[in-house]
């Protein structure tokens, strides 16, 4: 019975997947005698939590909580924050059990949720799915334990691996299917990030607009030259991040008008250190970072390390000599290959969806 509630807990959270950030998403079932009396999902920044949802949910339909056991698909939060702690409304409530999917890894609470309820006399039980709830906040889990965000990587690409015509022509490689399911994965993560080549050559506007959504994910250019033109799609209606190696004043200020944010944070070589990018998301709460560049990009994110899993939809067709997916120096041997796992295959519409992760 555990699995079965916290697998419909999972199921619920999932309401929360575009709207929840920089919040985790969690999902909470309560239930009595194995009838379901109230349930609820974490609402955007500065509202409830799961667990007060689904109590509040158990009261809309006249129940108590007296004696009920809880499903949640993240410990719950013991300090203040944005909201009160939700162990404490637990405790108030009277329920007898919680059971827990995994604990939290904020620092903040990191097992002092389970350890409050359990001096409150509430029995606890944890680690019922806990693979597929950390897969859940696959994000949240990485900025709290690395500081930094999980990194994803999406290329649309012909079955020989390239991905736009020399002249650049590109669209449309993939079926509609495969581009409004792309949409899908840009509205989960907290940012969309690109190149200034992708800029310059395609004009993207990197929002998301096949699928409703509460929410836009925040626009990220890579600029090591700030070159950006002030024209650029990805600028409307400001809040886009330009991340730069080189300190203009002039053209920062007129960025800034626009609505836009400047960070320059150049490495050794002059151009935009990665690495450090992607810390400094994670101090800005970027959970899930969803890239779409070009080849160039590609292979320095790749080289430096900064990709978690490659997202690629493959079309049916073959290319020949044309742009491929990364750019990346040749190897004289296997063992310097970068070496990934495939986590997903499926097809959409006409094309395959690969989830590969690095190793």
């Amino acid at each position: 019975m555990h699995i079965d509630i916290m697998r419909r807990s999972l199921q619920i959270a999932e309401r929360g997947l575009f709207s929840t950030t920089p919040n985790p998403r969690v999902g909470c079932v309560i239930v009595r005698e194995g009838h379901i009396l109230g349930e609820g999902y974490t609402q955007p920044p500065g509202g409830n939590h799961a667990e007060i949802e689904a109590l509040n949910d158990v009261r809309r339909h006249g129940f108590d909580t007296l004696g009920a056991t809880v499903y949640v698909t993240l410990e719950p939060c013991s300090h203040f924050g944005r909201t009160p702690p939700c162990t404490d409304a637990l405790i108030k409530a009277g329920v007898a059990k919680v059971v827990i999917a995994i604990q939290d890894p904020n620092p903040l609470v990191a097992g002092q949720g389970v350890a409050k309820l359990k001096a409150a006399g509430i029995e606890v039980v944890c680690g019922v799915l806990e693979h597929e709830a950390r897969e859940m906040n696959i994000g949240f889990f990485s900025r709290m334990e690395r500081g930094r965000p999980w990194v994803r990587l999406k290329i649309a690409a012909s079955l020989d691996g390239k991905t736009a015509l020399h002249n650049g022509q590109s669209q449309w490689l993939t079926s509609q299917a495969a581009r409004d399911d792309g949409h899908a994965w840009r509205a989960r993560a907290c940012a969309v990030l690109t190149g200034i080549g992708t800029v310059k050559q395609d004009d993207p506007q990197l929002t998301v607009r096949a699928i409703a959504t509460l929410r836009q994910p925040r626009r990220i250019v890579v600029d090591s030259g700030l070159e950006i033109p002030m024209d650029a799609r990805i600028l409307a209606g400001g809040g886009t991040w330009i991340f730069t190696a080189t300190d203009n004043p002039e053209k920062m200020a007129l960025l800034c008008d626009q609505g836009a944010e400047v960070i320059v944070l150049p490495n050794a070589a002059g151009k935009v250190a990665l690495p450090e990018l992607m810390q400094e998301l994670g101090r800005r709460q970027i959970n899930e970072l969803h890239i779409e560049a070009g080849a160039k990009l590609n292979g320095s994110l790749v080289r430096e390390t900064c990709v978690d899993e490659l997202l690629l939809y493959l079309a049916p067709t073959l290319l020949g000599d044309a742009q491929g997916m990364f750019n990346l120096q040749a190897i004289a041997q296997l063992d310097d290959k970068f070496q990934l796992r495939f986590h997903e295959i499926k097809q959409i519409g006409e094309d395959v969806c690969v989830l590969a992760r690095f190793i």
